[in-house]
């Protein structure tokens, strides 16, 4: 009877010997919890990068998803740097996707050649080619199903880069309800699996551009027209754009646990110097108001007649910059 008494503790020690010590992180889960019980914010373990399971202390192993998607990434700059595609060779690439369109396609290929020329000067530190060259963005003109987001598509999947695509018309200026215009860059860091330096490099697409042109002030502020404009305009010269949105507290409080976990310090900005953007629109009643400009020009018997079964599409080869201004 005392020797079973004896070994009763000892059996006790031994079970708790072989349970695994508690994780630090439900003890913050739990106390985020209770910080946000009062509010619609829901707090989960999982937005936590990585396993931390049993031991905080136990460092990520080299070889894994993360490695790979790195040396995928540096192979990617690498032939960026190295960038020697003409734009015939471009053009013969979009025509194994896209039937026609052959002016568009030789603009895009021109384009894309010119852009990622200076990149790959502007990698190699030629600072002074760099400082003389103006990024030429890009303005696409046709209606709805024409190919022209899957001509991008396809022109961005040859180089390596990556793409985003946004509809202009969900959002609105800085600090009112709706989608930041910057939030195109922090997707474009998403697509690229959170390397900035490629995301850096990428091509950014903006449909229906059209649909945010203002028909003038009724008094109130234009936060979705004029003002998303203005905020696009800031983005496609060159500037810095936070990688946290203010917005995001999930995103700040990961940020802030990598640093309290000694962990390599990343980038908080994003330069949009290298970034190719490329705006489209189908810019409806644009033909018609080139067709009144050419009008008011011609008089007498050399004037033309128009007709009821005009193709009005002839007109939009001739817009000019003024036409678009006006628009």
């Amino acid at each position: 009877h005392d020797t079973s008494d004896r070994e009763k503790p000892v059996k006790l020690e031994t079970e708790m010997s072989e349970k695994d010590p508690p994780n630090p992180f439900d003890e913050i889960q739990k106390q985020l919890k209770e910080l946000f019980k009062d509010s619609n914010i829901n707090v989960s373990a999982q937005g936590f990068p990585g396993n931390m399971g049993a031991s905080a202390s136990t460092e990520p192993s080299d070889e894994g998803p993360e490695t790979a998607e790195e040396e995928t990434n540096a192979a990617i700059l690498e032939q960026i740097r190295n960038f020697h595609l003409k734009p015939k060779e471009i053009r013969d690439h979009l025509n194994r996707f896209v039937i026609r369109q052959e002016e568009a396609k030789k603009v895009l290929s021109v384009a894309i050649c010119d852009h990622y020329n200076h990149v790959r000067r502007s990698l190699a530190g030629k600072q002074t080619e760099a400082s003389e060259y103006t990024k030429q963005n890009i303005l696409l003109l046709g209606p709805t199903g024409v190919g022209k987001t899957y001509l991008m598509k396809n022109a961005a999947r040859l180089i390596g880069v990556p793409f985003v695509k946004a509809d202009a018309t969900k959002f609105s200026e800085t600090g009112y309800v709706g989608s930041d215009v910057e939030d195109l860059v922090r997707d474009l860091v998403k697509a690229a699996d959170g390397d900035v330096d490629l995301a850096e490099n990428g091509i950014i697409f903006v449909d229906e551009v059209d649909k945010i042109a203002g028909e003038g002030s009724n008094g109130g502020r234009d936060v979705s027209g004029r003002g998303v404009q203005i905020n696009l305009l800031k983005l496609m010269e060159e500037t810095e754009v936070n990688l946290f949105s203010p917005t995001d507290m999930m995103a700040q409080m990961q940020a802030v646990m990598e640093m309290q976990r000694g962990g390599k310090p990343k980038k908080r900005t994003i330069n949009t110097r290298n970034i190719l953007f490329i705006v489209s629109g189908a810019f409806d009643k644009l033909a018609d108001s080139i067709k009144r400009r050419i009008s008011s020009n011609e008089l007498g018997f050399g004037a033309t007649v128009a007709t009821d079964d005009e193709d009005m599409s002839r007109y939009l080869a001739q817009a000019q910059t003024q036409d678009f201004i006006k628009y």
